[in-house]
């Protein structure tokens, strides 16, 4: 699948750039896309993969909501690092972990900020957790217990609290 650049409904400045590192379940991506599109959010997929871009789930999930997201396909970790910061230059990367430091309702949330997330499996490795960009780990608060939630909603979740403080900017 060809992703489009920048256009009128897709603003250059996304609110946010959430990035799924090396996703594996194209149903979760295909929602990060249409809550891409939805936001003003940049979607990061960061390789390997563990679907085609042009898997049917993957297009199911993003409905057609495709063609007016701003997604990106990532070699790396490094390459959606950069690629976020060229909009936001002094943007942090927040790492959501179960395991996390800090509460999503305890962390300041400013535009253009890196909210990144793990493969559904197994949530995102020590290795990239332990890497010097990581400003901070975060948890989205569950009863105790139980695991994780979808990645999806996960994102669902972050994406639209940054974005309800920051007054819904762009919105209706």
């Amino acid at each position: 699948m060809s992703l489009p650049s920048a256009s009128p409904e897709r603003p250059a400045d996304p609110i946010a750039h959430v990035v799924f590192y090396a996703p594996c379940i194209p149903g979760n991506s295909g929602a990060a896309i249409r809550l891409a599109a939805l936001t003003g959010a940049m979607l990061h997929l960061v390789e390997p993969l563990g679907f085609d871009m042009d898997e049917a789930k993957l297009r199911r999930a993003g409905l057609d909501y495709h063609d007016l997201a701003h997604v990106a396909v990532q070699p790396d970790l490094d390459a959606a690092l950069d690629a976020a910061r060229t909009h936001a230059p002094s943007s942090r990367v927040l790492a959501f972990t179960g395991s996390g430091d800090v509460t999503l309702d305890d962390v300041d949330l400013a535009l253009g900020d890196v909210l990144l997330f793990g493969p559904e499996p197994t949530g995102l490795p020590e290795e990239v957790l332990a890497d010097p960009r990581v400003d901070a780990r975060v948890r989205i608060p569950m009863r105790p217990g139980l695991r994780s939630l979808n990645l999806a909603n996960a994102a669902t979740i972050a994406v639209y609290e940054l974005w309800r403080r920051h007054g819904y900017v762009g919105g209706v």
